[in-house]
């Protein structure tokens, strides 16, 4: 049952960015509202508890699926999560396969990101006032390595230990949206080498690092992208077909998988010295 809470001092130490199938069966499910210096975050935070962890669940679209990827306020979400008290996010998201032998149903783990949208504000220091009248400061993050290697270590090891022989590593390219991609382009993506294609999994990953989160995405192949499928592309229905069938899979990887990191405290990964000394000039949650 869930309860509505408009407080902030309901604590969760692992944040899963996803649809309400991964929470909407949980008993004791408390739901928060976290104002933020960027806006509402796509919906409220519903914190509950699984394999002995506070977990914040935040539907990435809305809990109707109202938001469209490039609509998404991606800043409001990864504050909102920190201010719980959020240190390891899990970014379960649906993807086309670029090649064939990655087609429907098949969990890909990326190591590395592509990024090709086009309006999305993907940072925290722009040097731009704030709502609140802060500035932050110009800080530079590293990139190289967009995700948490320990938390990819451990979403691989889950994966394969459930039965599901996830690809360990791959280049997600996030792209625009809400179209999805041309035969031209499709084909312009696998020649680069690249794995798979989304449109949420950026700047998810990149605002994580900025605010010195482990991140991780998990990604599921709903369709064969346009260039890798002679057939006449890639259809809606399609994705929540594969994706319907696969969601109770994943989650029970994504609820074995929080079971398996470590404690906030315990980390020691590239991510919790993003900053590198630097000063971002604003207060972090």
């Amino acid at each position: 049952m869930v309860q509505s809470s408009g407080a902030t001092h309901e604590r969760a130490e692992i944040g899963v960015i996803g649809g309400s199938g991964f929470y909407s069966f949980l008993d004791n499910v408390t739901e928060v509202t976290v104002d933020t210096p960027y806006g509402a975050a796509s919906d409220s935070l519903f914190i509950g508890q699984v394999a002995g962890r506070r977990v914040a669940f935040l539907p990435r679209h809305g809990r109707d699926h109202h938001l469209p990827p490039h609509k998404i306020n991606y800043r409001a979400n990864l504050w909102a999560l920190r201010a719980v008290g959020v240190r390891q996010i899990l970014g379960p998201c649906a993807v086309g396969g670029l090649r064939a032998e990655h087609g429907p149903g098949t969990l890909l783990v990326p190591d590395q990101l592509v990024d090709r949208t086009k309006s999305r504000a993907q940072s925290y220091f722009d040097g731009e006032a704030r709502a609140d009248g802060r500035v932050p400061n110009v800080v530079h993050v590293t990139f190289a390595d967009p995700y948490c290697p320990v938390g990819r270590k451990a979403a691989v090891g889950t994966a394969r230990a459930s039965g599901w022989e996830a690809v360990d590593g791959g280049t997600l390219v996030v792209v625009e949206g809400p179209r999805f991609s041309t035969r031209a382009e499709s084909l312009w993506h696998a020649a680069q080498g690249w794995s798979v294609v989304g449109m949420t999994g950026h700047p998810e990953a990149v605002l994580a690092r900025e605010l010195s989160l482990c991140y991780t995405s998990l990604t599921l192949v709903t369709d064969l992208d346009a260039g890798a499928d002679t057939g006449e592309g890639v259809a809606h229905e399609e994705v929540l077909e594969v994706f319907a069938a696969n969601v109770g899979r994943m989650r029970d990887v994504l609820f074995e998988l929080i079971g398996a990191l470590p404690a906030n405290d315990d980390r020691k990964c590239l991510c919790v010295e993003a900053l590198g000394g630097q000063n971002p000039g604003i207060p972090l949650p």
